[in-house]
């Protein structure tokens, strides 16, 4: 009952940026949650950030320093700021809403970064 749309991904140079937007809606008020994750060819899911209801932040060792996880103040659109990109982050972004229960309750459609040298 909650649907995901994330936005933002494009082609971008490496050390430049972007910034992926995840826009929530239908039953927000079960979100406890939001993550970004990454997928590329051949590789298997990565987790890459987390913000939490509370506003607490997780990232993977990875984008530390580089990448900032956000929410506007109707906390219905979660952003991913990405700096400093590098060819290895060339994936396809999804987001990914937890619910109460601690279970994952939706997935966005994705969105390709690529990253060129």
């Amino acid at each position: 009952q909650v649907q995901l749309v994330e936005s933002g991904g494009g082609l971008v140079q490496a050390g430049g940026s972007l910034t992926l937007s995840c826009a929530a809606s239908g039953r927000t008020f079960s979100i406890i949650a939001t993550d970004w994750f990454r997928q590329a060819p051949g590789k298997e899911r990565e987790f890459v950030a987390r913000l939490t209801w509370s506003g607490d932040t997780v990232y993977v060792d990875s984008v530390k320093g580089r990448f900032t996880i956000s929410r506007d103040g109707a906390k219905h659109t979660v952003y991913l700021q990405m700096n400093s990109l590098k060819p290895e982050d060339t994936a396809v972004y999804y987001c990914a809403t937890i619910v109460q229960g601690g279970t994952y309750g939706a997935w966005g459609q994705g969105t390709q970064v690529t990253v060129s040298s």
